[in-house]
């Protein structure tokens, strides 16, 4: 069996379509290959380099949900471009660019909403992700709380799903979550 290695396109054009400079796509790719010698990441691998941030959870779930979000040609790989362009989102886009990015995580079937069932199912993965550790600790209706209350607040028409615009709406209204993409741009 041949591992089949892949090298990405020149880092001017990388350059050119993220907010990263020469150095820093030069630096993200040493990192990239040390994880990932052939230049691409299955999603099996993801899980295991995934789960060492999160030693007491299960982030497996989780893991898949974001692989999914990284895997934008959906072949099931991620390779540099895929990784590099959404950390340019995330990392250095605007509130729009990461509110939507975001929004495509939670719409795991991908139809353009989110409804309680995908929310839920993403609840569960961070609860899981966090472990039994958390505090305080977390009873078994937490998760449909916390989907009752953002349906609450994002769902505007109350129709059962939260469009793109409902979402972006919604977290730019509120204070904490504008506070939070704010933090972490100042981190990074």
């Amino acid at each position: 069996m041949t591992t089949v290695c892949h090298r990405p396109e020149g880092l001017e054009q990388l350059e050119s379509q993220t907010n990263f400079s020469k150095k820093e796509l030069q630096v993200l790719y040493r990192g990239f290959k040390n994880e990932c010698p052939s230049g691409v990441v299955n999603e099996e691998t993801f899980k295991q380099i995934y789960a060492q941030f999160f030693p007491h959870g299960d982030a497996s779930t989780y893991a898949h949900y974001l692989f999914n979000a990284f895997d934008t040609a959906h072949n099931g790989s991620i390779k540099f471009e895929d990784f590099v362009m959404a950390l340019s989102i995330l990392l250095r886009g605007s509130t729009r660019e990461k509110l939507q990015w975001t929004f495509n995580l939670y719409d795991i079937n991908r139809d353009g909403y989110i409804n309680k069932e995908e929310m839920t199912d993403i609840v569960r993965a961070i609860y899981d992700m966090m472990g039994k550790y958390t505090y305080p600790a977390l009873k078994t209706d937490t998760p449909k709380q916390h989907v009752d209350a953002f349906f609450q607040k994002m769902d505007k028409n109350r129709d059962g799903v939260v469009t793109l615009d409902e979402f972006i709406l919604s977290c730019q209204e509120d204070e904490n979550i504008m506070r939070s993409l704010q933090l972490f741009e100042n981190v990074i």
